[in-house]
């Protein structure tokens, strides 16, 4: 996937950069500034002694040294005060500038932390927002794979608005697993059935048979072609990643995963009855028994197809992440 949000600590990522949020002076500091500066060794200072610095909104690139990956990238991110003051600007060039680097340097993998949303008190969720669409954007052009890491839970939030929302929608609809019905047996005995798949509409064998006239690839390659899209734009729009594109496209009988389909579904932002039937072309549905079909759906009835933005919102619900 070439966009992941994670919980994990940079300083022992093996990727080819990690992105360090540093002060002015590129001297060392607290927070993730500091943990680095720890985890590389003295050399890195060294070395950053000889960059005279950097200004907000720029970025910087030096060895890895003791750290696991080649290359630790330096950005000066904003300090919020209040939003009026260019904070957004100079965030997201932190972001295109630290890219671009990484792309000159030819970096595969790339790391960063939710940049300012520490000291410098940029709220969470926006820095967040900020990050995905600024990733996003260099992704649509660019081909690598960039984790926004984030250290734990407790430091992660999306707008509390948004979690509202969907926290309701979940408690409207959701289904405990295996949900315990009653059926009434001839002899009047009461019978429990554990169903996981309560919603799931009845599927007899001529319907289930019809569909093998088009399997999943091919509905896909149909659909991007009715779209008007390009495969790239289409899986760069899906955050799926060439490679996995490619054995799809010469594999008629391939089978992805269920996020991986969704990923194609929101693409080509179909509403929910066609996202329905391709799921079913690879094996799988939409079910009110899971909380992360149940967030999926939320965003589609809002008309919202953005995967990076629904990722965000899986990840803060503690679901898996749609993708490869």
């Amino acid at each position: 996937m070439p966009l992941k949000i994670i919980r994990d600590d940079i300083t022992k990522l093996k990727v080819d950069a990690i992105v360090n949020a540093a002060k002015p002076s590129l001297l060392g500091g607290g927070g993730v500034d500091g943990c680095i500066h720890r985890a590389a060794g003295p050399e890195l200072l060294e070395e950053c002694r000889t960059l005279q610095g950097c200004e907000t909104g720029g970025a910087k690139i030096t060895k890895g040294y003791r750290l696991p990956c080649k290359y630790v990238i330096h950005t000066v991110g904003p300090q919020w005060r209040g939003g009026e003051h260019g904070e957004k600007a100079l965030l997201e060039s932190c972001y295109r500038a630290s890219l671009e680097l990484a792309r000159e340097y030819g970096c595969e993998t790339v790391a960063f932390p939710l940049i300012s949303s520490g000291i410098y008190g940029y709220p969470k969720d926006r820095a967040l927002r900020v990050a995905v669409d600024a990733i996003g954007d260099f992704l649509s052009e660019n081909e690598m794979t960039v984790y926004i890491v984030i250290f734990d839970r407790q430091s992660y939030r999306i707008g509390k608005k948004l979690f509202s929302e969907i926290a309701e929608y979940i408690d409207d609809r959701y289904e405990a697993e295996h949900t315990v019905r009653r059926f009434y047996t001839e002899n009047r005995a009461d019978v429990e059935i554990a169903s996981a798949e309560a919603d799931i509409p009845a599927f007899s064998l001529e319907d289930a048979l019809s569909q093998l006239d088009e399997s999943f690839s091919e509905m896909l390659l149909r659909k991007i072609t009715e779209s008007g899209m390009t495969d790239v734009q289409c899986y760069k729009k899906a955050n799926i990643d060439r490679k996995l594109f490619s054995k799809i496209r010469s594999d008629k009988f391939y089978k992805p995963s269920k996020t991986t389909a969704i990923a194609f579904a929101l693409a080509l932002e179909l509403p929910l009855s066609e996202m329905q039937d391709m799921l079913r072309k690879a094996g799988f549905t939409l079910s009110h028994s899971s909380k992360f079909d149940i967030i999926v759906e939320f965003f589609v009835q809002q008309g919202n197809y953005n995967v990076f933005e629904i990722n965000e919102a899986l990840f803060a619900f503690d679901q898996r992440l749609i993708g490869m």
